[in-house]
């Protein structure tokens, strides 16, 4: 920027970016200065290096708005977690249901996380038939992203908001393709 600038010839671009040529940097450097303006490097690896003639202040103050603005548009995806057991009782059961909705719409991940303890660990199959019957409620609205194992004492399964899909929401027909029949056998000797 400015007086930084040590080669002896440059592009210059106007404020508005027209090409003003090539010219010594000196030369670059008092014509933005008599428009009480930066001289600034943007392709220094060109030959000869690209500079522009801008404010650099409000370049600075314009870019710091635009990562705020982008930082704000990011969306950042948490995963919640629910706890069962193999005993969890249908009232709970629906208050946990209303909570992953939730979860859901917020568009963050929930883990169903079922803890075998004590006796629990013998009957395995009511534990898995639990997440099972908490996904078959859950079906519509969400997308199982890994399915239910073990680790252990606890039986697990990672679930998010339902994905769009693709194609077929915009109307269009669907083309089915049909298998070719298979070749009949050769004949036998």
């Amino acid at each position: 920027m400015n007086f930084k600038i040590r080669v002896p010839q440059v592009r210059v671009l106007d404020q508005n970016g027209e090409q003003l040529g090539i010219m010594p940097t000196n030369q670059a450097l008092r014509l933005a200065q008599g428009q009480d303006l930066d001289l600034v490097e943007i392709t220094p690896n060109a030959t000869p290096p690209v500079c522009k003639i801008m404010d650099y202040g409000k370049f600075r103050y314009e870019e710091s708005i635009r990562a705020k603005k982008a930082r704000k548009a990011q969306k950042s995806t948490q995963v919640k977690e629910i706890k069962f057991h193999p005993g969890t009782d249908v009232g709970d059961l629906k208050h946990k249901l209303r909570q992953i909705r939730e979860f859901l719409a917020e568009g963050n991940k929930v883990r169903l996380s079922l803890q075998f303890r004590g006796r629990e660990n013998a009957h395995r199959d009511i534990g898995e038939d639990k997440i099972a019957e908490v996904l078959d409620m859950l079906k519509d609205e969400c997308f199982v992203e890994q399915a239910p194992k073990t680790d252990g004492r606890v039986h697990f399964c990672l679930i998010g908001p339902p994905r769009a899909k693709k194609g077929g929401a915009q109307g269009k027909p669907q083309i089915s393709v049909t298998a070719a029949p298979p070749p009949p056998p050769p004949p036998a000797n």
